[in-house]
């Protein structure tokens, strides 16, 4: 029997232990170790004002087939939900309003798309991007944001393009990288396409609201963690701190130091075969230091950005905007001058048909943007007040709640900047000349789950593939 480690006990890592146990079956014993107490990494239900709800990630994009194929293996699809018809609002030039249809992430396919959204000034700079010529993108990547603003003008990135990037990275266009982060609308110039308008017009549905976009699980993603751990037969160690990893002669070898001056048998070095992976970036850079230098190095070149969700039970009967959500740009003020402190509202009771209408009204607040990390540095009641003072602003809801729960997420979105494709390349060619060596997770191909999916499958890939030679 084979034995493999599993490093890291969120979704990509107990993917790859469930994915591994389907591919070896009974010739493998998994161990699944987990620093912290509890397994789930940012997939995270808690229960607020007495209703289960997701306090990490909160949906799954639908268009990407990786979750969806998965949730149906594990034999979930009964609890596979997607949204209402609510759409989604965004507090743009000093106001509320809907977030256009017709764009991607922003880019739009036409400037009657995002009229609504800018001054006619804007629109008509977004109505010339057709007529600058092609766009010249160059072999490596470039920064998403000077090129938007060159070809589009300012008023639509820090409008509409960056809320949205806020929403997935915590980060603003100026730090991030096209093709990193918008794969599609390269490949769609890279294929001929004259104009950043007419690619994102070609990746647009023809036939928009056929198929869902999200999705999500009635109960709370909790239920994929569970059903995952469950499934993979996997043995599974919380608390417990990977604090160095070594070659050996027939595998490699995990040490977990000492919490204590007496060694527990759980500190003990633990001997395997193979090893998958599945952490943070700075725990990734730690373990791979001396081990895998060339690795480790670029896991240390990843930058982070903190958050934190604050979320809201609200008495039941209260009244929402009529929409999804609101997302709140960088920049954005009231109507007094007064700057939000939070980028985006999520108003669950809207957007998710399963929450019933006698339940608390839930409402999420996410707070933090890369680089601004003083967002973060109140205690929770004080970033309770500051969501709820923007809340108010923005909808005049002003309700007590029922209950909050403040959810931090340090260190938890990795940046996709201008150097993250030529990095992640660095990453995965040192660790294929290490045998019985893989990685996974969201540092690498994609913060979504589709991505943290599809990584853990090609990690569990990978070390099978080498096991059974």
């Amino acid at each position: 029997m084979k034995r493999v480690a599993v490093v890291g006990g969120g979704i990509s890592g107990l993917t790859a232990a469930y994915r591994l146990h389907r591919l070896l079956g009974e010739d493998v014993e998994v161990t699944v170790f987990e620093s912290t107490s509890t397994v789930g990494g940012k997939l995270r239900t808690a229960e607020v004002g007495g209703v289960r709800y997701d306090v990490g990630a909160e949906a799954f994009l639908a268009r990407r087939p990786e979750v969806t194929a998965l949730v149906t293996e594990l034999g979930l699809e009964d609890r596979l939900v997607h949204p209402t018809k609510a759409r989604a609002k965004i507090h743009a030039g000093g106001s509320v309003q809907s977030l256009p249809p017709g764009t991607l992430m922003g880019v739009p396919a036409s400037a009657e798309a995002v009229a609504g959204v800018l001054s006619e000034d804007g629109r008509r700079t977004v109505d010339k991007e057709r007529s600058l010529g092609p766009v010249r993108l160059g072999e490596g990547d470039l920064p998403l944001g000077p090129l938007l603003r060159t070809r589009f003008g300012d008023e639509l990135v820090d409008r509409l393009v960056d809320p949205l990037l806020g929403g997935v990275y915590a980060g603003g266009a100026d730090g991030l990288g096209l093709r990193a982060t918008m794969p599609g609308l390269a490949g769609a110039v890279a294929d001929g396409a004259a104009s950043l308008t007419e690619a994102a017009a070609s990746l647009l549905p023809k036939t928009p609201g056929t198929a869902p976009v999200f999705g999500t699980l009635a109960g709370g993603l909790d239920a994929l963690v569970e059903r995952l751990l469950a499934l993979s037969g996997a043995r599974l160690r919380t608390s417990a701190t990977v604090r160095s990893l070594a070659r050996t002669a027939s595998g490699w070898q995990l040490d977990f130091g000492a919490a204590a001056p007496a060694h527990a048998p759980e500190d003990s070095p633990v001997d395997v075969d193979a090893v998958v992976l599945a952490v943070p970036a700075p725990a990734a850079r730690k373990l791979l230091d001396g081990v895998v230098p060339a690795a480790s190095t670029a896991f240390g070149e990843v930058e982070l950005a903190s958050m934190a969700v604050v979320a809201l039970a609200l008495p039941s009967g209260t009244e929402l905007p009529d929409s999804s959500g609101i997302l709140i740009g960088a920049g954005e003020r009231d109507a007094d001058g007064v700057p939000y402190a939070s980028k985006a509202f999520t108003f669950s009771a809207n957007k998710w048909a399963h929450y019933g209408a006698e339940e608390p009204v839930l409402v999420r607040g996410s707070v933090g943007r890369f680089g601004e990390p003083g967002a973060l540095n109140g205690d929770d009641a004080a970033l309770v007040a500051a969501v709820r003072d923007d809340l108010a602003r923005l909808t005049g809801v002003t309700a007590d709640p029922v209950d909050t729960l403040v959810t931090r997420w340090g260190g938890g979105l990795p940046q996709y900047g201008t150097g993250h494709l030529e990095r992640v390349a660095r990453i995965e060619e040192a660790v294929s000349a290490a045998p019985g060596l893989a990685v996974a997770g969201a540092t690498l191909h994609g913060v979504g789950l589709p991505a943290c999916v599809a990584t853990a499958d090609a990690a569990a890939r990978r070390i099978a593939g080498q096991l059974t030679v």
